[in-house]
């Protein structure tokens, strides 16, 4: 017993306590950047494999979408559970231990003389009780934790998409802000044109107050406005800053390319014909984990029906009593006389049934969001379409005044107020660009497709499933 006992000790993992300080964690967060070493080298091998490992990065969607990867709590929030996953698969395969029973009872028999001259007064009886796990329990407790860890793995893949489309949402607002906020500084600069020649005309008697003043209210609300983009513009990198995962000042003095939102690829054929929309259906991430968490149900409802059939013991065992050596094998097993498992039965049914709501209802979820994005997307492209010609009437009628002007047939302010028009239609005209733009990302997300540029996502190997383990019995 006492070299069992150091066996067994010696044989047992020890716990390492790993304390969580929340200074050091928020001194971890707070030191990030983008200049890490060993970020680059993930990001150069997420997005430009062939590149040497000192080739500078360019900062655009893809790379900082393998930012967020390498750096957002999300995925790694993701990577333990589907490392607790795995865990559960070793859990789920392990044979049940064996227990020992030992009986030792020291004493004099009740009867004079029972004892044989010579015999220890006492008796010893070790016993060993080995659970035989019957009847595809074991295979079917394996084969729920394979099923749940394919979940956590598509899950992770999951979390990935979303990682992505948050910084692709913050670095188009980013976008937004920065356009906007250039055509409204050349606004405001015409604006300041047109009231100091209207100020002039007003001191010559050529212009009434009423003029002058609406222009200068006119000034005043592109000055206001101007701040509030500027407001827009310090949020959009702070949101950018969080959907990678560092702070704010991770991204002073980087060079945010945002080019991609410039002039992105027109949808082709595939998307209208409704093949994007079935491969959505049929393979995006949280579709692949819902199905795997369906097949644990069905797992687990083969478990239940295991359970009906009884759980075996052997117990092979040996007995000293009093000077008499006895050997036994006692057989032990469960009697389904009071229930034959039917509570776990009815369980696991339902929540098959739930699981299989659960998918149904996801991909209604999935259909609404797609159906939702193209129409967005089809509209604003049309409004896109209408503002684009207006823009052109707008700049046609603004180069008939430059030339009327320049014959000496239109004064100084007719043109600075043409001008001033074309700005405001260039204006109008970026916000039909931006919807158009907003709503080819939310059909990005809807598809699970890189629709903005290259599939920068987690490799997650997706073997098929090992087989289950052989039965026991």
């Amino acid at each position: 017993m006492a070299a069992l006992a150091g066996i067994f000790a010696s044989s047992c993992v020890r716990d390492q306590p790993v304390p969580l300080s929340p200074v050091a964690t928020a001194a971890a967060l707070e030191s990030r950047s983008l200049e890490d070493p060993r970020l680059r080298q993930f990001v150069l091998a997420a997005t430009r494999p062939d590149a040497p490992p000192d080739a500078p990065i360019r900062w655009d969607l893809a790379s900082l979408t393998a930012a967020a990867l390498y750096y957002h709590p999300d995925i790694a929030l993701a990577e333990a559970k589907l490392a607790g996953a795995k865990a559960a698969v070793i859990t789920a395969n392990e044979r049940p231990n064996p227990v020992l029973n030992f009986t030792n009872i020291v004493g004099q028999g009740l009867v004079p003389g029972a004892i044989p001259i010579g015999a220890a007064p006492l008796t010893i009886g070790p016993a060993i009780d080995f659970l035989i796990d019957a009847f595809g329990k074991r295979e079917a407790r394996t084969a729920e934790a394979l099923r749940l860890e394919q979940a956590a793995r598509w899950d992770l893949a999951a979390a990935g998409w979303q990682v992505r489309g948050r910084v692709r949402a913050a670095l188009l607002a980013l976008w937004a802000a920065e356009r906007r906020l250039a055509l409204t500084k050349q606004r405001l600069a015409l604006q300041d044109q047109l009231v100091e020649l209207l100020e002039h005309r007003q001191a010559a008697g050529e212009a009434s107050a009423l003029d002058v003043s609406r222009e200068r209210v006119s000034r005043a609300e592109v000055t206001l406005a101007l701040h509030d983009l500027d407001l827009a513009a310090s949020e959009a990198r702070v949101d950018l800053a969080t959907a990678i995962g560092v702070p704010d000042h991770a991204l002073d003095g980087v060079a945010l390319a945002t080019e991609a939102f410039d002039h992105p690829h027109l949808l082709d054929g595939r998307a209208e014909s409704g093949l994007w929309r079935r491969e959505a259906l049929t393979r995006r991430a949280d579709i692949q984990a819902s199905l795997a968490v369906y097949s644990a149900s069905e797992a687990d409802l083969k478990l239940a029906v295991a359970g009906q059939y009884p759980d075996i013991t052997l117990s092979p065992g040996y007995s000293y009593q009093y000077g008499i050596n006895q050997y036994q094998l006692n057989v032990l097993a469960t009697l389904p006389i009071f229930n034959q498992n039917q509570g776990a039965l009815a369980e696991a049914v339902a929540k098959r049934q739930e699981a299989a709501a659960r998918f149904v209802a996801l991909q209604a979820q999935i259909i609404g969001e797609i159906d939702r994005a193209s129409v967005a997307y089809r509209k604003s492209t049309q409004v896109l379409a209408s503002a684009a010609a207006m823009q052109a009437d707008e700049a046609r009628r603004a180069r008939q005044i430059e030339k009327s002007f320049a014959a000496g047939q239109a004064d100084r302010p007719t043109l600075v107020s043409t001008q001033v028009e074309a700005a405001i239609t260039a204006l109008s005209n970026f916000d039909a660009v931006l919807q158009q733009r907003q709503a080819l990302g939310s059909l990005e997300d809807a598809l699970e497709r890189p629709l903005y540029g290259p599939d920068v996502l987690l490799a997650l190997p997706q073997a098929q499933l090992p087989p289950p383990p052989r039965s026991s019995s």
